[in-house]
């Protein structure tokens, strides 16, 4: 593509949009809350902002500035740099295709729960009769209603990985609707998305407003609020108090840096091909600045509703226990109806237990914790599908909050995927062979090829599969790829030639602070969540997956068969494998050509 034709975004703003709208995801949502929960609560935001200084900001910058530089996708940016590293490119090409066959499914699913939300009752809130219709589902029971729609009547799982089970329908046709809003959002590159951007960018968070304001007035959300910030049951104050137990722990370090590092969505090429779009002169260090706060502060936003509306939800289980047990107290003993309340049930039963120990120890009563309820917080899309749910239904006008709900986070998903496709069509529409076709054509040949790929997660074992793309498809790639383009902007390229070029972009030269992160600082951190990376994964030993148990109504872990391990052995290999491919082809194909040269001098006549 000549890059005087390049398209443009229309304005600065359209820009930030679209980094905000990539970077600001279903990770912000589902990931960091769990992260949050699992590592002391507000004691997590230190190391999570500290990761942000030294890892963050940095290499989201450098993205930016190489993009806006060299004015091209992936591929032809660190090819510019040096034809021995194209392969950097290309790996980010491959991991960004990954990416986009499992991502799209999320936004399948969350059509697929739109779509059920505008019913009368929720298809989620009770469970569908047995086949004789004398009652609730046995293996619905056994689980939850929630869970068991999201299994059985969503996914309509397979018992493992081994047994296909066919395309669903409905998954399918909701897989390829989700396919059908990205392409008519990206159909015309920067031109059409600049346009969705404006959406896809602020209304995600109008939605966590209403939530936000929803959630905090639910009962028993403040339980919720306090169990973020109180790890292990003990109080502990954000912005005071740390938990020098849990900061002392490296995985609560390496999960900071992770979360931050997939967060702005850094490797995949994205960044890249955005800043390409832009304007010579952009001052992309201030956008980076903002676009990364936008989206650390997303995260703690989108936590404190998370919490509130888990802490309804388990305020609510944990309610419905206790009263389970008033009754069963109230007809055993036959007791006053008003003598019992869900505040005194266990005062309750001490006393009956001094006096009726046989018979209390014959009701097998059930064992009520509110904290236990609250400790089962979860990640991934057991938290987006099943205990949103879950909270959802026992919502007065419930249908409202679910449809508000989804579609939010299929803007989130959609928003995502503009970036996704955009780091791959990109770098295609900046070889000759491909601009000539058009973007309307490289972009819907593109959607195509991942549709069809992609429908393999709509089979019954699709979920099993989006499950290993999702643990290991682009994690291992992205840590190897950025640690290469740091290192080649800091010592290949040069960090001195390197802030000469941001000089005449901008007007300045970085200052210090940047300097020393690029040279130092980035390069250890990535170097050491790599090794953490391979030592986890080796003293992990089998990988393994959960397998949905019909019998029990609930996953269980099973080890991946040997084709299954040697499948994600060429998921992590494939696109690491681009970088050192390429250098070695470009290396014997400047050597096969100087041998020629040599020979034809050599043949000339005296």
């Amino acid at each position: 593509m000549d890059k005087d034709n390049r398209p443009r975004w229309d304005n600065p703003m359209q820009f930030v949009l679209a980094c905000v709208s990539y970077a600001v995801g279903l990770g912000n949502v589902w990931r960091f809350p769990y992260l949050c929960q699992m590592h002391g609560g507000g004691g997590f935001l230190i190391p999570y902002f500290i990761m942000l200084l030294l890892e963050g900001i940095p290499l989201f910058y450098m993205e930016l500035a190489i993009g806006q530089k060299m004015r091209q996708g992936s591929i032809g940016a660190w090819t510019s740099i040096s034809p021995y590293l194209g392969g950097v490119g290309l790996a980010s090409v491959v991991a960004s295709l990954y990416l986009c066959l499992y991502y799209n499914i999320i936004n399948g699913w969350s059509f697929w729960y739109l779509f059920h939300s505008f019913q009368a009752v929720l298809p989620w809130a009770e469970c569908p009769l047995n086949a004789n219709r004398t009652g609730p589902l046995l293996e619905c029971e056994r689980a939850t209603p929630t869970q068991y729609f999201f299994y059985r009547e969503t996914l309509n799982i397979s018992p493992s990985i081994d047994e296909n089970g066919g395309i669903q329908t409905g998954q399918a046709l909701c897989f390829t609707l989700a396919w059908a809003l990205t392409f008519l959002f990206v159909i015309r590159g920067v031109k059409s998305a600049g346009k969705v951007v404006y959406f896809t960018a602020t209304f995600p968070y109008v939605v966590l407003l209403i939530y936000l304001i929803r959630g905090i007035t639910l009962h028993g959300a403040i339980n919720g609020i306090k169990y973020m910030f109180t790890p292990k049951g003990v109080p502990i104050c954000a912005c005071v108090c740390i938990q020098m137990e849990e900061l002392a722990k490296p995985t609560t370090w390496i999960n900071a840096a992770t979360q931050i590092f997939y967060s702005l969505g850094l490797g995949f090429g994205s960044l890249i091909a955005f800043a390409s779009y832009n304007p010579y002169n952009n001052n992309f260090e201030r956008q980076a600045i903002a676009v990364s706060f936008i989206n650390c502060g997303t995260s703690i936003f989108a936590s404190i509703v998370t919490f509130a509306v888990y802490g309804f939800k388990g305020t609510v289980n944990y309610e419905s226990c206790l009263e389970r047990m008033r009754m069963l107290l109230l007809n055993t003993f036959e007791l006053a109806e008003d003598s019992i309340t869900i505040d005194n049930v266990y005062e309750w039963i001490g006393r009956l237990n001094a006096t009726y120990p046989h018979q209390i120890a014959g009701l097998a009563l059930e064992t009520c914790d509110l904290n236990k309820e609250l400790d089962t917080a979860v990640e991934g899309a057991g938290l987006a599908f099943i205990v949103y749910s879950e909270a959802i239904k026992n919502m007065p006008v419930s249908q409202l909050w679910s449809v508000l709900y989804f579609f939010m986070l299929l803007l989130l998903g959609v928003g995502s995927m503009l970036g996704n496709v955009t780091a791959i069509t990109t770098p295609l529409q900046d070889f000759k062979i491909f601009s000539n076709l058009g973007s309307e054509l490289v972009n819907g040949l593109v959607c195509i090829f991942c549709l069809l790929l992609g429908l393999g997660f709509t089979t019954r074992s699709g979920n099993y599969w989006f499950t290993m793309f999702n643990d290991y498809g682009t994690g291992f790639s992205l840590l190897f790829i950025v640690l290469i383009e740091v290192i080649t902007v800091s010592y290949i390229y040069g960090i001195s030639r390197f802030e000469k070029d941001i000089e005449d972009m901008i007007g300045h030269r970085p200052n210090w602070y940047w300097k020393i992160m690029w040279a130092a600082v980035c390069p250890v951190l990535l170097v050491a969540l790599f090794i953490s990376y391979i030592v986890n994964y080796i003293s992990g030993g089998v990988p393994t997956y959960q397998a949905w148990d019909k019998e029990l109504g609930k996953s269980v872990m099973t080890e991946y068969p040997v084709y299954g391990q040697v499948f994600i052995g060429m998921l992590m290999a494939s696109s690491v494998g681009c970088v050192p491919v390429t250098a070695l082809y470009v290396y014997f194909r400047k050597r096969k050509r100087s041998n020629g040269q040599q020979g034809t001098v050599n043949t000339i006549p005296a």
